[in-house]
């Protein structure tokens, strides 16, 4: 698919001010939008991911859950961890999400029953009961971690301390959601900007007599780990949970047609203006418990569930200006400075306009009045112009030839489509400050070094101040300049090297990731890291010859296309690219990668599939050998364990290599028997 620069930019931006509201929603209870603007900043997302899949190469909003818990409570990881959901915002999003589950399962016949339950606008919270006993309670935190808040969910009456049962697991993990109703809101509604915040302050709070004085309710509505597994069905879990006394949605409800979706969906829709706590939206899920654990995960959200999201708000203003701003990859991004205007009790000043073409298509001139509609971004979008009211002053924006350090832009031409790119792009990599600038915003963000204390604002004052201007540079900072500047003191100044020395110890996929590789998301970097395992077999990439014959390899990974490979080829052709990486490189450890389960069926064994399989996905296959400690190749080589021949269509230059090299081939049939023992 071609790129868009343009809208390569607007993405970036998107998923720069995800981050940033995840941390004002999750760890400081401080939501500076409402959730309908959060839920139309992420249906932006996934709506710009879905139709330029190239976008996931480079980011995903996937990849990003809650926010790192705080400092001020005891961390704790949680048993299973705490994933964010996929969101859908119309009947077609629902279409495919059933579509794609149905391909995973290889076509899955029978009919597959959804268990549907509100949305809650809470906080979330997982229960940790051992033995009956609830032990633990945390916070969602990052989905890895959260923050023991066991004292704080004990002054919630409804919550079982114990479970008295002698059917109950052994060790079990209750997801629920926390929540103020509004009728007690009403009460206290001076002291809180809204019910989510006043139910997240509460929770926070150091001593719990004061998360007493709130009257906080709750609804549990899943699961994490659970020994033994008692349940067939996500609705038989809950109707187990109902019968141990913890708090059910009443308005919940078992799905057994496709039908059904959309009734339910419009009928809740009606109702939650009524409904005690605010809702926004639905989650759907597969109910089957044993199709859920062969959906399995991303990265970061359930295959086997999806949020789907009530309809976000919209205002109108108008555009006083048009400006372009340029991102880490070069996309010339257009954006409309508007006069300010509240949408969803924010007020907001710019409005993307994607790219070049997308204001032509809408016929956006400087002037013209337009509806703007926001979904928790600080930059909504321009979704129409009110032409009606165009006036004479109105003018056509020029869209600029030249980034804005004065090089010249291009589009690029698609190889697939065999059209022009929709976004202009600067060329000039490292060489052009503001791409340079954006490039290190990048490297030191969450999903790469996450270097807390060297947020956008601080990289931007650094540059200006020359302290910053290449990579590197961050771990060779000058401290006594720093000490002189307004805001800076010793003690931030010990925190900001506390976190940039634990930043030079990364992973090799998070530091592939962060060196900004166009197209080269967190998944691809994980490929990539799988592939070369250390550094020093990824530094062989910097030579010519190496390089090449690593290419080939690669274009035969699953997940790595032509589009990254051009892109990886293009990247360290570039020799300030190559200077830049390998002088990171110098002042970091990076670790090999490291498979994660070394006591499966496939521990240490690398693997390799062919052809199509009768049963499952080539995606579940893969998932399947990963999750058993293997490593899925992508190329034949005597280091390759095993071939795996489907039944469908194998590639019999393939099956020819591999028994030239003596790999071990394993038939389809084979291969049932293997995950079977």
């Amino acid at each position: 698919m071609k790129k868009d620069n343009k809208i390569i930019n607007v993405f970036k931006k998107k998923i720069k001010n995800l981050r940033k509201h995840n941390q004002l929603y999750y760890s400081k209870d401080k939501p500076q939008i409402s959730d309908a603007e959060y839920d139309k900043l992420k249906k932006d997302l996934l709506e710009l991911e879905k139709k330029n899949p190239y976008l996931k190469n480079i980011d995903s909003v996937e990849k990003i859950i809650g926010a790192p818990p705080s400092n001020k409570f005891k961390k704790i990881k949680h048993l299973s961890p705490m994933l964010s959901l996929s969101n859908a915002f119309n009947e077609t999003d629902m279409i495919n999400f059933l579509k794609k589950i149905k391909n995973f399962l290889n076509n899955y016949k029978s009919s597959i029953n959804l268990f549907c339950e509100p949305k809650i606008d809470g906080i979330s919270a997982t229960l940790i009961y051992e033995r009956g006993i609830l032990v633990k309670g945390l916070s969602r935190g990052d989905g890895e971690t959260g923050e023991d808040i066991l004292e704080n969910l004990k002054t919630i009456k409804d919550i079982p301390k114990k479970i008295n049962s002698l059917n109950a697991p052994n060790l079990l993990e209750v997801r629920c959601e926390i929540f103020i109703g509004k009728k007690d809101f009403v009460k206290i509604k001076n002291k809180f900007a809204n019910p989510r915040n006043a139910a997240g302050g509460s929770l926070r709070q150091k001593d719990p007599n004061e998360t007493k004085k709130i009257p906080l309710k709750y609804f549990a509505y899943g699961f994490g780990a659970v020994e033994p597994m008692k349940f067939e069905t996500q609705s038989n879990f809950l109707e187990k949970l109902n019968n141990w006394g913890f708090k059910i949605n009443p308005i919940s409800k078992l799905l057994k047609n496709d039908g059904e979706i959309s009734e339910q969906y419009k009928k809740i829709d009606q109702l939650r203006s009524s409904l005690d706590y605010d809702i926004d939206g639905l989650v759907y899920k597969v109910n089957d418990i044993k199709l859920q654990k062969r959906l399995g995960n991303t990265s970061n959200s359930p295959r086997w569930a999806i949020a789907y999201k009530f309809s976000a708000e919209k205002a109108i203003t108008k555009i006083k200006d048009i400006i372009i701003q340029v991102g880490r990859t070069g996309a010339i991004t257009p954006v409309a400075k508007v006069e300010p205007v509240t949408v969803g009790g924010v007020v907001v000043s710019n409005a993307t306009l994607h790219n070049e073409e997308e204001i032509e298509r809408k016929d956006v001139r400087i002037d013209d009045i337009i509806i703007i509609q926001r979904a928790g971004d600080v930059i909504p979008q321009v979704v129409s112009v009110d032409k009606s009211k165009r006036s004479e002053k109105s003018k056509k924006f020029i869209f600029p030839n030249k980034c804005l350090c004065g090089s010249e832009t291009v589009k690029e031409l698609s190889k697939s489509t065999k059209k022009l790119d929709a976004v202009r792009r600067c060329t000039k990599g490292y060489n052009c400050d503001f791409i340079a600038k954006e490039k290190l915003k990048h490297i030191v963000s969450k999903e790469a070094f996450n270097i807390d204390g060297l947020g956008k604002k601080v990289v931007e004052q650094f540059w200006d101040l020359k302290l910053i201007k290449e990579p590197s540079d961050i771990f060779k900072l000058n401290y006594n300049k720093i000490l002189h500047l307004e805001g800076w003191g010793s003690l931030s100044i010990n925190n900001l090297k506390k976190a940039i020395k634990k930043s030079q110890s990364i992973s090799l996929d998070k530091f592939i990731y962060s060196i900004g590789i166009r197209h080269i998301g967190l998944e691809n970097a994980k490929i990539l890291a799988s592939f070369f395992s250390s550094i020093k077999e990824f530094s062989k990439i910097f030579n010519l010859k190496s390089r090449k014959k690593f290419l080939l390899n690669l274009a035969d990974l699953d997940g790595i296309g032509d589009t990254q490979v051009k892109s990886i080829d293009n990247f360290f052709s570039n020799e300030t690219n190559i200077k830049i990486v390998k002088d990171l490189i110098n002042e970091l450890n990076i670790n090999d990668f490291i498979t994660k389960k070394d006591n499966g069926k496939f521990s240490n064994k690398k693997i390799m599939f062919t052809g199509g399989f009768k049963n499952m996905s080539r995606s579940e296959a893969k998932t399947i050998a990963e999750n058993n400690g293997g490593k899925v190749m992508g190329s034949i080589s005597k280091k390759l364990d095993y071939l795996v021949v489907g039944e469908s269509k194998p590639t019999k230059r393939k099956i020819d290599q591999a028994k030239q090299l003596n790999v071990k081939i394993i038939l389809e049939k084979d291969w049932n028997k293997i995950l079977d023992s």
